[in-house]
């Protein structure tokens, strides 16, 4: 395809990878066999909270076809699974960091905790086996619940004995508590975050072999950042030396952060390829996926909005419970912290803000990072504040919004961040001009004549993607860096091939990556490939997550390009017999300005690579860079939502009937990809409020929505047709392509949107909070307890 007039960027550009997943020819991990192929199958607990007494595994390695057993006896000398960011409570200490061990040693914590492996020849041979290992247990109490965490008398970890991780702050206490001590109005919430499960289309796998010729290991693994994965994996835990650890992530059906992290399976697998020296494969079964994979949000949450007698915001107060769960997952800490409490301020001027956040572990699986990790939970926050503060005053919704508009530009918040631009009113008034907002009152009209509630309401969200930087990140905690790496290899043909450390497992980098560096190069699409996933191949890379693929991956491969133009322009300069600051390049062609002399980028390319013609006393062969980007702030995208709903208050259920978002994410680089971006998170935040909801059982610890017959996923009838639109936006000022990401945005800015919209219909009946997810049974109870 070649370049049309505008350039690649900012074009529709159909996905170029769409055609081997939809016919079947993606490779995904379990497509994986290797030569000498052993399967695993891990027994895990059935109880929440119990003593391991012992475990007599004889009886499963006398089973047919079993290879080995292993037990937390025999990894215990191995390093636990490492958190990846370090809180500092506000009294100085650092947080509790228990053990979380590959099998576990001395008591299981959750029910689905792995305490042996088997492995055996085939996967059924190694079900067969597992069924015959023998455990004593002695059950022990468990919690289940966070905000019953700290008096619940047991303790998940002994280092921990008020199941209390952390207690961290931010913001000013006094300016706040004195803002709201002269406030003319107290708008006061206290909500749930509802905990939930992620499903992507491919389960986590990983299949991991050890190479005695040289002592190294290869792992294929779901995951979304493989290089992290082997940093951790071989520096952290298993002791080996990194380069002698190869990850491989080909094709991933999903990730939405739940396969960021380092998890035990696969570890277990690597370090039990070499007792073995067998490949050793491992697919979860969606029932494992649901007790072992780590889950998202679970806030307990009680929020204050203060306000003056014109609805101005003059301070808010927060404090939050957030569930980590039986262990701390890779990112756990710093979701319900760093990515929660800092977005506070939306897109709103209130001067004081101070936030605290306890972190307590309970006998549940590991809560960490889920698509939008912190900035969902954070904009449920500000947003259900504002419109029921809205209400309280009688304000219209969005006039109240408007008053408390940030739009002076860059804009430090109280809570640590640096806003660098935006435009609120823009996307709102585009909001309210495509949800014809106007004609709502003749359409709930409408509905009371059938009998049906309609409600209406709004989202205005913000948040902060492609972290960074890496020293501030640092200060606050990380234990790794937030930049990135690319690299662009030019042939001697001219044709491009791109390594980036980023990794694609839905979000089209093979198409937008391409466009950039064909807009960049002036060269057809067709002959660029973009290689990602394999720490083989790619320099380093810190992966997929937060939106920051675009933002920074692409902004590093920029980077390696503008090295490759710089380069060329002297190999043409020599070419043309000019000087190098003569040279301009345009559309794929070096030519000296203001004469017709000029030479293609594909001949540049074969002169480096042939050299007979060469300044070789000034530049080496080849044409190959590679540059690494560190981000100096974070992006923010922004948007307004309107969602639109009719509830029939005999049945309570709830009916979305339409859904408008307008997003403004800088720059686009291809529109269509963002679209489907926006169109997926509101699937997913809408699943949120509407369906989702991982229930544990408060006495046994069980978890009660352990498959899809009882956790309910969003189907197509369960949404609207959205209106989606991405603004003309403001650019990101700090990277060279302007862009911002956008591919959480829609999950952030969906659920109080939605939630705000149940509350209107029903708030002639007194109601002023719906929990979530608000399913009919939840809103009919709420409908028949108004007024009590």
């Amino acid at each position: 395809m070649n370049a049309p007039a505008a350039g690649f960027i900012g074009q529709p550009v159909r996905r170029r990878e769409d055609y081997r997943f939809l016919t079947g020819n993606g490779q995904y991990t379990d497509d994986i066999t290797l030569q000498g192929q052993t399967y695993a199958y891990f027994l895990r607990s059935p109880y929440a909270h119990a003593r391991i007494r012992s475990i007599d595994t004889a009886a499963a390695k006398a089973a047919p076809g079993v290879v080995d057993v292993f037990t937390g006896a025999d990894t215990a000398s191995v390093g636990g699974l490492p958190c990846g960011w370090l809180i500092t409570s506000v009294d100085g200490t650092p947080m509790k960091e228990p053990k979380h061990p590959l099998l576990a040693e001395e008591k299981v914590r959750h029910v689905g905790d792995q305490l042996a492996v088997v492995i055996a020849e085939t996967l059924q041979q190694a079900k067969d086996a597992a069924a015959l290992i023998e455990v004593d247990y002695e059950e022990l109490p468990p919690v289940v619940d966070p905000a019953a965490a700290r008096s619940a008398g047991s303790a998940v970890h002994d280092i921990a004995e008020d199941n209390v991780c952390y207690t961290w702050a931010v913001g000013d206490r006094a300016a706040t508590d004195a803002a709201f001590s002269g406030a003319h109005h107290v708008t006061k919430l206290e909500f749930r975050n509802n905990r939930l499960i992620p499903n992507a289309i491919e389960p986590r796998a990983a299949n991991a072999v050890y190479s005695r010729s040289d002592e190294s290991y290869t792992v294929y693994v779901a995951n979304q950042n493989p290089h992290v994965e082997r940093l951790l994996m071989a520096a952290f835990v298993l002791g080996i030396p990194e380069h002698k650890l190869r990850v491989v992530a080909p094709d991933v059906g999903g990730g939405f952060g739940s396969k960021i992290f380092l998890y035990a399976e696969e570890t277990v697998l690597v370090w039990a390829s070499k007792k073995v020296n067998r490949p050793i494969k491992w697919t979860a079964e969606r029932s494992e996926s649901f007790l072992a994979d780590a889950h998202g949000r679970d806030h307990v949450t009680t929020a204050e909005l203060a306000m003056d007698q014109d609805g101005r915001f003059v301070g808010m107060r927060v404090h939050t419970t957030a569930n980590l769960g039986a262990y701390l997952s890779t990112f756990a800490s710093s979701v319900p912290t760093i990515l929660y409490a800092t977005l506070l301020a939306g897109q709103y001027t209130t001067p004081s803000i101070f936030c605290e956040v306890t972190g307590v572990f309970t006998n549940t699986a590991p809560v960490d990072a889920y698509r939008g990790a912190g900035r969902p939970e954070a904009t449920y926050v500000v947003e259900r504040l504002v419109e029921t503060a809205a209400r309280e005053m009688k304000l219209d919704p969005a006039e109240i919004r408007r008053r408390n508009f940030i739009r002076s530009f860059p804009y430090p918040t109280p809570v640590g961040l640096t806003y660098d631009t935006g435009d609120y009113e823009a996307h709102l008034a585009r909001a309210i001009e495509l949800a014809d907002v106007a004609g709502f009152a003749a359409r709930k009209a409408e509905s009371a004549g059938k009998g049906l509630l309609r409600g209406m309401g709004y989202s205005c969200y913000i948040e902060a993607c492609g972290l960074a930087p890496s020293n501030i990140a640092g200060a606050l905690g990380a234990r790794a860096g937030l930049f990135e790496a690319g690299e662009v290899r030019v042939h001697p043909t001219g044709k491009v091939t791109v390594f980036t450390g980023s990794h694609s497992h839905g979000q089209g980098h093979e198409t937008t990556f391409a466009q950039v560096v064909a807009d960049k190069l002036g060269i057809p699409l067709e002959d660029i490939d973009i290689v990602h996933g394999d720490t083989g191949k790619i320099l380093f890379g810190m992966g997929t997550y937060g939106s920051r693929s675009i933002a920074v991956g692409g902004t590093a491969i920029v980077k390696a390009v503008d090295k490759v133009i710089a380069k060329g322009r002297k190999i043409a300069a020599h070419l043309l017999e000019a000087a190098d600051t003569d040279i301009e390049f345009e559309q794929g062609v070096f030519k000296v300005a203001g004469t017709d002399k000029e030479v293609p980028f594909a001949q540049v390319a074969l002169t480096a690579y042939v050299p007979h013609n060469y300044p070789l006393d000034k530049l080496e062969p080849g044409l190959n860079e590679n540059a690494f980007y560190d981000p100096t702030n974070f992006t923010y995208p922004a948007g307004s939502y309107v969602c639109e709903v009719e509830i029939d208050p005999e049945t309570g259920v709830v009916r979305v009937d339409r859904f408008t978002a307008v997003d403004d994410f800088g720059n686009v680089i291809n529109p269509m990809i963002v679209e489907g971006q926006v169109h997926g998170g509101l699937a997913q935040g809408l699943g949120q409020a509407l369906l989702e909801h991982g229930v544990y059982d408060s006495e046994s610890g069980q978890l009660l929505t352990g498959s899809y017959m009882d956790y309910a996923m969003p189907r197509a009838d369960d949404l609207p047709s959205f209106t989606v639109e991405t603004i003309k936006g403001t650019p990101c000022t700090h990277n060279p392509l302007g862009v911002k990401g956008c591919g959480e945005a829609g999950a952030i800015g969906s659920p109080p949107a939605l939630i705000n919209a149940v509350v209107d219909a029903l708030a002639h009946l007194g109601v002023r909070e719906v929990p979530m997810p608000a399913t009919p049974h939840v809103v009919w109870n709420v409908i028949r307890g108004a007024g009590r």
